[in-house]
């Protein structure tokens, strides 16, 4: 699944970096500070409420909009993602399409006006995704 994400997203212009784990998402964020992190609810050595939690915690990073990526799409489920600091969620499967909307919508939430970014590295004149 990471590496068709990272495909779709490099399709769609960002420039991408991708983490293995939680424990590597959240030192990848301190030191690539990207635009926008797409991040897996379930991941291995530290799941993504921990690590969005971490994010949340540090001043350094916790400004950057983090997506989850899930499997669990419920209204409950909604409301555990946005409580435990989770700026919005995806539900696989998603359509390319679906997928665009979402980052393109927090981007924008962000402040940043580009319809392109990177996910985790990178400068920010050219937007990220992690």
């Amino acid at each position: 699944m990471r590496e068709v994400l990272s495909q779709q997203l490099q399709f769609l212009g960002y420039e991408v970096a991708v983490a293995k784990n939680g424990m590597e998402a959240v030192a990848m964020a301190l030191s690539e500070h990207p635009d926008i992190i797409l991040m897996d609810i379930l991941m291995p050595k530290m799941d993504g409420r921990e690590a969005v939690s971490r994010i949340r915690g540090n001043p350094e990073i916790r400004q950057i909009p983090v997506l989850a990526v899930t499997g669990w799409a419920s209204s409950a489920s909604r409301k555990e993602y946005l409580a435990s600091g989770f700026d919005d969620y995806i539900a696989k499967p998603f359509t390319h399409k679906e997928l665009q909307s979402a980052v393109a919508k927090l981007l924008r939430a962000s402040g940043d006006k580009s319809d392109t970014g990177e996910f985790l590295g990178g400068n920010r004149d050219e937007p990220k995704v992690s």
